[in-house]
């Protein structure tokens, strides 16, 4: 990295658009409120014309004044200022109070050129429903058999039609190879089932020696998921190591327990450590940027709402009435659901880093409260028949609030790919689709 990379000044631009979930008169207002301008500025700023709010800031000021823009629902660009350019007086902003330190959740390095490239989903209900309803029904019929070409089939309509700078990603497990391992998990199960009931001991036995197995099926199901996943034709893969997964499995839980659930943030972290730095793009490996610290000031928030919201339903419930306090506490449960649901994927994403290049989530805790519970109540009352519908729409979501922030190109990847070993093919087989993830 020269020295001039590291002097890059970064500009802050606008067209006038909203984010999905917001309405335009409340971005209008919320843009208005952050700069202290005027209706005539703040029309302008919506007129369709790309605007430069802010210009001549480090990287890490430009990430603050994104965070708070895109919280106010403004749909705006980071990127690189042209040394020769020059902003005219009336056309960036007046400059709003930027975020104190404590609201970053990232610490990136000194970068280059950056380009914020949105994921987008393009599947539909409608056309998800007829693989869905075959899925169910072949299932059925074959008494389970064909839940693995299903399971295949479902990733392979989900990753298709999750798109990000104009190439898709690929699903590429082997049905047979997921049915191989089902069978065996299944031969396992019914070992386990007729030990427990013809020798107590036989079966207590099986269970304590199965507990050294599961940091080894951990990796095996996260290399699985990874190996048979590619974008651009380029492989994910997964290197965690056993020892890392048994500390995440087993150590920190127990010493969570052992400290009265103190460590809680501490074992986040490491769950989202051993994910995140075992996980490689083809060659090159993702690394976890966050300090303890803001996992900690996350699920201190956390507790905060907790805490208010617990106490407004003692004292309503005490002095108003059983039903106002329910009421209070099933918003509290509510709003901290969408805190972590939403939370936690930013706060992962946020931190994560492919060489140079970053993420970006934007999941906002309301919207996502609102989605999981119009979509819990149409599937019942539907029979759950709006489940595909339900999935699509989750799944568009959390795609239309995901960006990957390119540092350069991605172009290198592709060259690196070529000088990786062979391998790679003799582990497919290994199927351990077991759905451990990190959000």
């Amino acid at each position: 990295m020269t020295k001039e990379r590291y002097n890059e000044l970064y500009q802050i631009t606008f067209a006038g658009k909203t984010l999905e979930g917001f309405s335009n008169t409340e971005v209008r207002d919320n843009v208005k409120a952050l700069f202290r301008i005027s209706d005539e500025r703040t029309a302008r700023l919506f007129s369709g014309t790309r605007t430069t709010l802010k210009s001549g800031l480090s990287h890490n000021d430009a990430l603050v004044y994104h965070r708070r823009l895109t919280k106010a629902g403004a749909e705006v660009q980071i990127s690189v200022q042209p040394r020769t350019a020059t902003v005219a007086p009336q056309a960036e902003a007046s400059t709003p109070p930027p975020a104190p330190p404590a609201d970053r959740q990232t610490q990136p390095g000194p970068m280059g050129s950056q380009q914020e490239t949105p994921l987008e989903f393009t599947g539909s209900g409608r056309e998800y429903f007829g693989i869905w309803i075959v899925n169910i029904l072949l299932t059925i019929v074959t008494l389970g058999i064909y839940s693995a070409w299903a399971t295949v089939r479902n990733n392979q309509y989900f990753y298709g039609n999750t798109r990000m700078d104009g190439a898709s990603f690929q699903y590429l497990a082997s049905p047979v190879t997921i049915l191989k391992g089902r069978l065996i998990a299944l031969a396992v199960l019914v070992a386990y089932v007729v030990l427990s009931e013809m020798y107590v001991e036989a079966a207590v036995v099986f269970a304590i020696a199965f507990i050294p197995l599961v940091p080894w099926i951990m990796v095996r199901s996260l290399r699985f998921k990874a190996v048979n996943s590619a974008y651009r034709n380029i492989r994910f893969d997964f290197q965690g190591r056993y020892g890392e997964a048994f500390m995440v499995a087993f150590v920190w839980p127990v010493l969570n327990v052992l400290t009265l659930l103190l460590l809680t943030p501490l074992v986040m972290k490491k769950t989202h450590e051993f994910i995140a730095n075992g996980s490689r793009y083809g060659t090159t490996e993702f690394q976890l940027k966050a300090d303890t610290g803001d996992y900690y000031r996350f699920f201190g928030k956390g507790l905060l709402i907790a805490i208010g919201f617990g106490v407004a339903a003692f004292l309503a419930m005490r002095h108003v009435g059983f039903t106002v306090g329910s009421i209070i506490a099933a918003i509290g449960y509510l709003t901290l659901f969408g805190y972590f649901m939403a939370g936690i994927a930013n706060l992962f994403l946020g931190s994560v880093h492919l060489a140079s290049h970053g993420f970006e989530s934007r999941l906002q805790p309301l919207q996502m409260i609102w989605i999981y519970l119009s979509n819990s109540f149409l599937v019942v009352i539907t029979l759950g028949l709006f489940t595909p519908w339900a999935k699509v729409r989750m799944a568009r979501y959390r795609a239309d609030c995901t960006a990957m922030l390119v540092r350069g190109d991605l172009n290198h990847f592709v060259a690196a790919e070529q000088n990786r070993t062979s391998a790679l093919g003799q582990e497919l087989g290994d199927a351990f689709d077991v759905d451990f993830a990190a959000i």
